[in-house]
């Protein structure tokens, strides 16, 4: 498999990244399997792994720590912290006392004493970037991480964070990681032409857009909404075909599907490639949940579209066009809490 370098860190990486988030009860919970996945990976030329501790709440890290055990060298391994990993409000967020308290507890997990990259998975709103970046600089400074990232930050918030660094001689982040596919196309805007611009490593996740471009969604009955309808069921508004944003990205399917036969691939496959032929994108995460769905996304790891494909793509999805907004998978505060625009409301505490 082909390599790149992830940024300015000097550090080799697959074109493809191992993403751990199904290993676990989020998604497969036979941890044994799981491993042997991860070590199927590893043998067939992808160096990367990816993670999080708040995947199946340790558990992924935990599978993950099992299946280098012994191969650690080998491997770029990247988690993330940030995310709530128990009710109290403080085992969360972006702050120095928490990231120091994740970062330990995912070492613990991972079995290694230092991670190569590590993430916050989500902007902090109630945490000041210099404070992040402080404690992240430190983590570089004793050894414990070799480079720093951030996951689905809004282009503004890539170049503040950028500017606070320089201003404040901190550790750069080196790294973004944004969900895109030919159905969430929105980052081509301005994170991945940002990132570029600040020679930033970029890896991507979400290559199939939670599944619409496996070739599981055909026709609008094919979206299970029910109870035990799994992923659908308990995000609705990504998948409600009644919705005017998933009732477009119904129609690009069949069009992409109808694409792809013609050119004589799987839709699924078509869909990675498409991401892998940006210049910006470092290594694309993939997510199977079992060896026999790692084989079958190896199996195209060096697909090469054509400039008549992609045309073809871009004609059916436009470049920067997201169809539907909630497939960004972050929404800015003020969004979220309308008393941050209006006069005299106050914020909602976290």
């Amino acid at each position: 498999m082909e390599r790149k370098v992830l940024g300015a860190t000097g550090i080799s990486v697959s074109e493809c990244c191992l993403g751990a988030m199904m290993f676990g009860a989020w998604g497969n919970p036979d941890q044994d399997e799981g491993v042997r996945v991860i070590q199927r990976a590893l043998d067939g030329g992808i160096n990367f792994i990816d993670t999080a501790d708040v995947y199946s709440l340790g558990e992924s890290e935990e599978i993950v720590g099992r299946a280098i055990k012994g191969r650690r060298d080998e491997v770029v391994l990247a988690t993330k912290g940030h995310s709530p990993m128990g009710e109290d409000p403080n085992r969360q967020g972006n702050s120095r006392r928490w990231l120091t308290q994740a970062l330990e507890d995912s070492l613990r997990r991972l079995g290694t004493d230092h991670v190569d990259l590590y993430q916050v998975h989500r902007p902090d709103p109630t945490t000041d970037i210099d404070e992040t970046l402080s404690a992240l600089s430190d983590f570089v400074r004793a050894g414990k991480v070799r480079a720093i990232g951030h996951s689905t930050f809004p282009a503004e918030q890539i170049v503040e964070a950028q500017w606070a660094a320089e201003r404040r001689g901190h550790v750069r982040f080196r790294t973004e990681q944004p969900p895109y596919s030919i159905l969430a196309r929105g980052i081509e805007a301005a994170v991945l032409p940002t990132a570029q611009r600040y020679g930033m490593g970029v890896l991507t996740w979400g290559p199939l857009s939670a599944g619409w471009l496996s070739g599981k969604y055909a026709k609008a009955s094919d979206v299970d909404l029910s109870p035990g309808g799994g992923r659908a069921a308990l995000e609705q508004r990504k998948f409600d075909p009644s919705l005017p944003g998933n009732a477009r990205k119904l129609e690009a399917v069949r069009a992409l599907t109808e694409l792809a036969g013609e050119a004589g691939m799987e839709l699924r496959h078509m869909a990675v490639a498409f991401v892998r032929a940006h210049p910006a994108v470092t290594s694309v995460i993939l997510g199977p949940r079992t060896p026999a769905h790692l084989d079958d996304l190896l199996s195209s790891a060096d697909l090469v579209l054509s400039e008549d494909v992609l045309d073809r793509i871009d004609e059916i999805v436009p470049p920067g066009t997201d169809l539907n907004r909630d497939d960004f998978y972050y929404l800015a505060p003020e969004l979220a809490d309308k008393s941050l625009r209006r006069r005299g409301g106050q914020p909602t505490s976290r």
